[in-house]
């Protein structure tokens, strides 16, 4: 059975598509962008900040779904410019310290105009 995940605590889908997917006793979160979902805008600027944001949104989104960071066990990590690869590893770190595996590229664009997305698989409760 598939569940549908939405929570207000994080950014609403800008497209056709949901917060995350819950299946097969795993949860599957679509990208979050540094969106805080107070304003709906993106606030935060640098590499640092927009990360933290981005946890911010998977942390909440991974609480709806009945999870959190430490039942990752796959991410997938989107940079603007991989010259921020460092900083961003920073933050990450901090919040994914079960390192589970991950990949990490850089891409020509990501919506509106952001420095860093971030999706996550991980195991629900």
């Amino acid at each position: 059975m598939t569940k549908t995940v939405h929570t207000d605590s994080a950014p609403a889908a800008i497209g056709p598509y949901s917060q995350a997917v819950v299946t097969g006793g795993l949860v599957f979160t679509s990208g979050q962008i540094p969106i805080d979902p107070a304003t709906g805008n993106v606030e935060a600027v640098g590499i640092e900040a927009q990360t933290e944001q981005v946890m911010r949104n998977l942390g909440e989104v991974l609480r709806a779904a009945g999870s959190d960071f430490t039942m990752a066990v796959k991410t997938t990590c989107f940079l603007a410019d991989i010259g921020d690869f460092a900083a961003f590893n920073g933050v990450y770190a901090k919040y994914f310290t079960s390192k589970p595996a991950r990949s990490c590229v850089a891409v020509k664009d990501l919506p509106k105009g952001v420095l860093v997305e971030v999706e996550v698989i991980a195991e629900v409760q």
